[in-house]
């Protein structure tokens, strides 16, 4: 993992010495730029593994469930949540006159970018900020500069839904140099991409949740579908973990480096299949 390898230093100067996150995104990048101690709770979704890259990790910090009370006990000088995170508790938290500070989810990686340099503005710890977006280019470098052949790929989600321009997943799939069949059907955003037009498309990939198929939900009823099934087989699907792709990190590489490496090898069939 890139962000493991990268030293976590003492922090210094008038930093919060007692920090709490509330939102599942904000809990992982507190959790690498913090320094030792100095993040006290995070969000109890933030030990989910289906919806954290980190949740190992989480599991050694105070979990909260956002509730106003029980922050207010923890007695935080920071409390540090996302824009949507819950609204109620972060106005109650402000009245009451604790330090907030509210991120916006990530839509690119130079949002990516921007947040972890922020959040290492508000730690005071601007030097490990500055670590992991030095590794998280020096990845990007590596992966652009990887040779990918001229790959489609859809991204498919429960409910029919998918990624377009203007989302972190489209960004990451340019960025493992992947062409993203959202583009060609003119979807922007998260949009819905009907079955019919997923079959008819004929994309060379398609990317599924690893968690997407998994348990009895209607939601997840489109990956069950025969015809589906059919276009999955026959466009090879790639499991795709969404702990990857829900938040933005350093962690969100990995799923590039995924996509990349399914082209890589649907490449390499090709190839010995003469076609």
């Amino acid at each position: 993992m890139l962000w493991a390898a990268l030293p976590h230093g003492a922090w210094a100067g008038e930093a919060p010495r007692r920090v709490v996150s509330m939102n599942v995104c904000t809990d992982q990048m507190a959790m690498l730029v913090a320094g030792n101690g100095q993040l006290h709770s995070v969000s109890y979704l933030a030990t989910d593994g289906a919806t954290s890259a980190l949740a190992a990790e989480a599991k050694s910090y105070v979990v909260n469930h956002g509730l106003a009370e029980e922050i207010f006990l923890m007695k935080p000088d920071l409390v540090i949540a996302g824009t949507y995170t819950t609204r109620t508790t972060v106005d109650l938290l402000k009245r009451l006159g604790f330090a907030v500070e509210e991120f916006a989810p990530e839509a690119s990686i130079a949002e990516v970018r921007t947040n972890l340099q922020r959040m290492g503005r508000v730690l005071g710890r601007q030097q490990r900020a500055d670590e992991l977006v030095a590794a998280m280019d020096a990845e990007i470098a590596r992966l652009q500069a990887t040779k990918v052949p001229e790959v489609e790929l859809a991204l498919y989600y429960a409910n029919g839904f998918t990624s377009g321009s203007g989302t972190l997943v489209a960004d990451i799939l340019g960025i493992a140099g992947l062409e993203n069949l959202a583009d060609r059907l003119g979807i922007a955003g998260t949009g819905q991409l009907p079955l019919e037009a997923l079959v008819l498309a004929r994309p060379d990939l398609i990317a599924i949740d690893a968690n997407g198929e998994r348990g009895p939900a209607l939601a997840k009823q489109n990956f069950s579908h025969p015809a589906f099934r059919a276009v999955a087989a026959q466009h090879r699907a790639v499991q795709l973990d969404s702990r990857y792709t829900i938040c933005g990190g350093p962690f969100t590489l990995i799923a590039a480096s995924i996509l990349q490496q399914a082209a890589l090898k649907l490449d390499a069939e090709n190839f010995d299949m003469g076609k």
